[in-house]
């Protein structure tokens, strides 16, 4: 757990608990025990602390939060104030990462030396939280109160190096660490001087003003954490308060948000995104295949895009259009992306001009012989899509990966078009492909181990968190959108108008409601979709407002027209009459009388439309685990995160529960009876009669 060894009178501590050093309390007991011994040790002057393997610590971990003794002594909090006033010299030795409960360790030590490129943070916002070792009241103490708080509330990691001149460093080195802290230490037991951060002033002009400015641009959805507003008042209790009861006030702060259900659905969230990362069966055995050049067939907006995620990350991409102009026309979209971000300060122009050069452009499909992985991004058309994949299978050398990434389509059904399936996989982004989360990979019924094993690796290395589907039409996230739509669609014919489905769902955390969500992705787009959906499954029913709205032209944000009206320039939705009017007039037409519908009426016939039929495609296997679907929604598609995503809201709320309300709304006005909407998937069911939760369920074993 920790080693301990004395070298010309300095005591070395090693932090030592793979793979992160996570200061659970068997940590926490021998790193304590070994202070002691190195404070009753007259051979020693001066003592440092560093970490093993990968880095200095990444924290506390928050597996262990709610197991009966994590809260033993000695607590994170008695720990470093033991650190703080030991009377021998402590000095903090870093590389690799210093994050949350290791950074906090790291401040209370009387000096700190950082390898330049160790990472360093306190991202416990993130989780719905406040630093709750001294985080708040030792930073700004070293950095300052506006410096302290801007990185608190931000939860972002730093290089020690953006840092130096911070006052959170005594030293930043591209050399050995340890030496230094070793050399800096025996400097400081001969000085005989001992810097206590606790000790330190921590002095603010117009820090009242400062604080409310903050608390003022802070803008937390209904129910959400209020994590940021409590940094910003455990910041200000560092300014106001002594060091002890700014520390109580940390403490008290910590430990409620600690048992708050915003808490629980972020940690949820948290580690469901890990798990996610794990390959599906033999996948976790194998090398994954070396990608060094990739390649993107069509520049259009989700080609251009998944071509930028490549670049961003380093990595060499041939960009494939039919023609010239077709070519110059994506090649100046992705350079006018970098150079706009550049001017706006997103990144140096410098970053901005290697990746433009990572991007090169072609015409011909010879020039993807020799890519490790292709990737399709043409037209949403199965015979399109097959066609290309041919083309491919005769080009592309034999270990090369061929990714499709159709929203929808059957991707067992595309590999066909190939003499080697194996090597065929989903690669579904989500627009912009360069900015947005969420990546599902769709792995077919012969995509080899190898290859989910190379394109999980890719996800990570391009930033992406990622989730593991099978095939199905619209896979997790959009086979799940299509119930939620069409629930949306009965809503309107039974009473609600299209801003009062939003707003319900926005307020209660929804990134967007349905209809702007429709509106941003184009509702032309949406009809293709939906025409798809019904003619493999004709018994459903979707109100025929959806199709009303088409036919008007109104396809959305693109066009400054969709189910509201946009003002020229901006993207704030206007509530239309001409809509409003079309709802009204088909549930005339209907023969219904509109009622009025309650805004928990709304969320819930929506948020449990979600939740059935992600019990289905659990079931089915087409999903890992529950927390794979919560990982789509919460990374994908808006859901608010710290409700922890639809399937953790389920078993939160109860299994029963869920069925009795389902049968409620197929009890009650809802007109659309004949497609038997709300029976329930038949693993509900089951679970809820047996007690069993949905995070037990696990998918058949796969390739």
């Amino acid at each position: 757990m920790s080693l301990y060894q004395v070298t010309d009178g300095v005591a070395v501590i090693t932090l030592d608990r793979p793979p992160l050093n996570t200061l659970g309390l068997p940590l926490r007991r021998h790193l304590d025990n070994a202070l002691f011994a190195a404070q009753s040790d007259s051979q020693v002057n001066a003592i440092v602390l560093k970490g093993a393997g990968r880095g200095f610590s990444a924290g506390g971990d928050i597996t262990e939060f709610d197991q009966p003794d994590n809260d033993q002594e000695p607590s994170p909090r008695a720990l470093h104030d033991h650190i703080e006033a030991s009377h021998k010299p402590v000095v903090a030795a870093l590389h690799g990462m210093a994050l949350g409960g290791g950074l906090e360790l790291a401040l209370a030590c009387h000096a700190r030396v950082a390898h330049c490129a160790t990472q360093v943070g306190l991202p416990e916002v993130h989780l719905g939280l406040v630093p709750g070792a001294g985080g708040t009241q030792r930073l700004p103490r070293l950095t300052g109160p506006e410096k302290a708080l801007n990185m608190i509330l931000s939860g972002r990691t730093f290089r020690a190096d953006t840092l130096a001149g911070s006052g959170l460093f005594d030293a930043v080195t591209t050399d050995d660490v340890e030496a230094q802290a070793i050399t800096l230490a025996a400097t400081l037991a001969t000085a005989g001087t001992i810097s206590r951060t606790g000790k330190r002033p921590c002095n603010m002009d117009n820090a009242q003003a400062f604080f409310a400015y903050t608390r003022s641009t802070l803008r937390l959805q209904p129910g959400a954490s209020t994590a940021p507003l409590d940094c910003v008042d455990c910041v200000e209790a560092a300014t106001l308060k002594s060091f002890h009861r700014g520390q109580e006030q940390e403490s008290n702060t910590f430990r409620n948000l600690r048992n708050s259900p915003q808490f629980e659905g972020l940690r949820h969230v948290f580690l469901a995104e890990r798990k996610a990362l794990t390959p599906p069966g033999k996948a976790q055995q194998v090398k994954p295949l070396p990608l060094n050049t990739t390649a993107v067939i069509g520049g259009g907006t989700m080609g251009t895009g998944i071509a930028m995620a490549m670049a961003n990350a380093g990595i060499p991409v041939v960009l494939v259009e039919r023609d010239d102009t077709a070519l110059a026309r994506a090649l100046t979209t992705i350079r006018d992306h970098y150079e706009g971000s550049a001017k706006r300060g997103k990144l140096s122009a410098e970053k901005a001009a290697a990746n433009t050069a990572l991007i090169s452009g072609a015409t011909d499909y010879s020039a993807v012989s020799d890519c490790d992985l292709i990737i399709e991004a043409v037209f949403e058309d199965i015979a399109v899509k097959c066609q290309v994949f041919e083309r491919l299978d005769a080009i592309a050398k034999p270990e090369a990966i061929l990714a499709t990434n159709t929203s929808m389509l059957d991707v067992n059904r595309i590999a066909q078009f190939t003499r080697r399936p194996q090597s065929v996989v989903g690669l579904h982004f989500f627009s912009p492909a360069h900015i947005m989360k969420l990546l599902e990979i769709v792995q077919g019924d012969l995509t080899s181990a190898k290859v989910m094993a190379t394109v999980l690796t890719l996800g990570k290395k391009i930033g992406k968190t990622s989730v593991v589907s099978g095939v199905c039409e619209g896979f997790i996230g959009n086979r799940m959108l299509q119930p939620y739509l069409m629930q949306a669609g009965m809503l309107l014919d039974e009473g609600a108008l299209p801003q009062q489905i939003d707003s319900a769902m926005e307020k209660w955390g929804m990134a967007m409601g349905p209809f702007r969500m429709c509106d941003m992705a184009g509702n032309d787009l949406g009809g293709k979709i939906r025409e798809q959906h019904l003619s493999n499954h004709p018994q459903l029913v979707y109100s025929r407002c959806f199709i009303e709205v088409e036919a008007m032209g109104r396809f959305g944000q693109k066009v400054g027209r969709g189910w509201y009206d946009y003002i020229p320039g901006q993207r704030a939705p206007v509530p239309s009459e001409e809509v409003n009017s079309a709802v009204i007039a088909e549930s005339a037409r209907l023969g219904l009388q509109r009622r009025f519908i309650s805004d928990e009426e709304i969320v819930g016939r929506l948020s449990l439309a979600l939740v059935n039929e992600g019990a289905r495609i659990l079931e089915e296997g087409i999903a890992q685990r529950a927390s794979d679907i919560d990982v789509v929604y919460t990374a994908g598609y808006g859901f608010p995160t710290w409700r922890g995503g639809p399937m953790f809201q389920a078993q939160q709320r109860g299994l029963v529960d869920v069925l009795t309300t389902m049968s409620r709304f197929a009890n009650g006005p809802t007109y659309q009876k004949a497609d038997d909407f709300w029976s329930p998937a038949p693993l509900l069911s089951r679970l809820a009669a047996s007690g069993e939760s949905l995070f037990n369920v696990q998918a058949p074993e796969a390739v």
